[in-house]
């Protein structure tokens, strides 16, 4: 499954999550994957797209950073999946 992750960092600074990025990586479980991701240009949250079997594992990465950052996620599909299921 595809989900769009918007990232809303804690007290509107994403220093904390920089820092413990540059030291740790994602953190993210095995089975979890990052396609990409933006961030606004004042840092205020990152948009990223993510790949996991399911939303209970996406958790187990959310919960590593929910101490600095406030997740939206939302499940998504890419065009050509969605147009595939409903025909014209």
């Amino acid at each position: 499954m595809l989900f769009m992750v918007i990232e809303r960092f804690k007290n509107g600074d994403p220093k904390p999550a920089g820092e413990r990025f540059q030291r740790l990586g994602r953190m993210m479980p095995e089975g979890v994957v990052y396609h990409t991701s933006w961030l606004e240009p004042d840092g205020a949250r990152c948009f990223q797209v993510m790949e996991a079997p399911s939303a209970d594992l996406l958790n187990v990465w959310i919960e590593r950073w929910n101490d600095l950052v406030e997740f939206e996620v939302i499940p998504v599909m890419t065009s050509t999946e969605f147009w595939a299921k409903r025909p014209l």
